[in-house]
């Protein structure tokens, strides 16, 4: 939220949580504490936030669909099969649509699934629209220049068989499918409208990357699919934040464990190779809750020693290690930065442990800071604790 006020000049209503992850309330102990570890919606209360994203099968029920199926361009659909994933097995309830918003176990945030039909569209590697045959191949590139020279071709094509890319009538094909892609969304808004009788709405959302990177022609399929989209009186692109407002939802759902990674769930950062990282991730964040509460105040030359230990430790706990570390894609990358991270956590704790940095550790510490130069504003002290913990 820090971010995106320092952006965006004013604070956010909505918020997508890291990986589309949800984790709902449940009674556990710690501590000899018996209690009621809220939500996640509980925490963004408290900010102020009243909105936030899940996937498909998180508000319809069911098995995983789509992305979390691994059905996707890019790298969500690429996990090895190495693996037995778990697939959840929730029974479909009933009335449950990703047309409308619902609040979640009380009236106070509320939660949109990711529409599964216009989804697929734009995402699936199978499916949609980037598969086309016309568009520029991602995965080929001339060894001399690094610049892309081949298109798709057809289904499962070996790279060495690419047939030349055509810029012309890819980026005509752009012009067709955001015709396609508009009728859909009329379509599919109009269905619903006459089948319940209520306005609803179409969360079409998609990874940044996806456009210009996996698919270079698609930051021309958005921009059509805009324009198209203006222009039709019973359609009106709107935000989450928006449409919320005007239409607030009218039933409370108690929502289920999930996330957009394979199989709906957490495996993608839980599983046999990745789990020796979260007893490191647990132990650091345990610590730097001692250390809010043994410097509630920090000033002086500790305060910035703070807010950079606190910042190693944000980074840390980036999903983004576990899941390169699942894929395979990364791996070694991925355990050095964990590690190094680790490593300047465990350094910078000390310092303030002991309370009283020296010039050297400052400048450690500076020296930090210009290696990643994330979250300029943090408060380490968003780290206090908030939930009673077995030491």
């Amino acid at each position: 939220m820090q971010s995106y006020r320092r952006h965006f000049g004013r604070a956010p209503r909505s918020c997508w949580l890291p990986e589309c992850a949800y984790r709902p309330t449940y009674v556990r102990e710690a501590g000899g504490v018996t209690y009621q570890k809220p939500g996640v919606q509980a925490f963004m209360a408290e900010c102020g936030l009243n909105l936030f994203f899940v996937e498909t099968h998180t508000i319809e029920g069911g098995a995983p669909v789509g992305k979390a199926l691994g059905d996707a361009v890019g790298p969500y659909g690429s996990v090895p099969r190495r693996y037995v994933v778990p697939i959840p097995n929730y029974q479909p309830p009933q009335g449950r649509s990703t047309f409308l918003p619902y609040w979640v176990e009380t009236p106070t945030v509320a939660a949109l699934g990711r529409n599964n039909r216009t989804g697929l569209q734009v995402w699936s590697a199978t499916h949609g629209y980037p598969g086309d045959f016309d568009y520029r191949e991602f995965h080929k590139r001339d060894g001399v220049s690094g610049l892309h020279y081949w298109r798709v071709t057809g289904p499962e094509v070996d790279l060495g068989d690419k047939a030349p890319w055509n810029p012309a009538i890819a980026f005509g094909r752009t012009a067709a499918h955001a015709d396609h892609f508009a009728d859909l969304v009329e379509a599919e808004l109009r269905r619903f409208a006459a089948e319940s009788g209520r306005p609803g709405v179409i969360a079409a959302a998609y990874d940044t990357e996806l456009f210009g990177h996996w698919w270079f022609e698609g930051v021309d399929w958005l921009a059509g699919v805009l324009e198209r989209l203006s222009r039709r009186p019973a359609v009106a692109v709107t935000s989450a934040g928006d449409f919320v407002a005007a239409n607030p939802p009218e039933d409370v759902l108690s929502l289920p464990e999930s996330s957009w990674g394979q199989a709906g769930n957490h495996f993608t950062w839980l599983n046999a190779d990745t789990e020796w990282m979260w007893p490191i991730i647990h132990a650091a964040e345990r610590r730097m809750e001692r250390l809010v509460a043994q410097h509630p105040t920090a000033d002086g030359a500790l305060r910035p020693v703070l807010d950079q230990c606190a910042r190693e430790l944000l980074l840390l706990e980036s999903s983004d290690w576990p899941f390169l570390v699942t894929t395979g894609q990364a791996r070694e990358y991925a355990v050095m930065r964990f590690e190094s991270h680790a490593e300047r956590f465990e350094r910078l704790a000390v310092v303030c442990e002991r309370g009283a940095p020296t010039p050297a550790d400052c400048a450690y510490a500076d020296e930090l800071w210009e290696l990643d130069k994330v979250f300029p504003t943090i408060d380490y002290r968003v780290f206090r604790r908030r939930e009673p913990v077995a030491e």
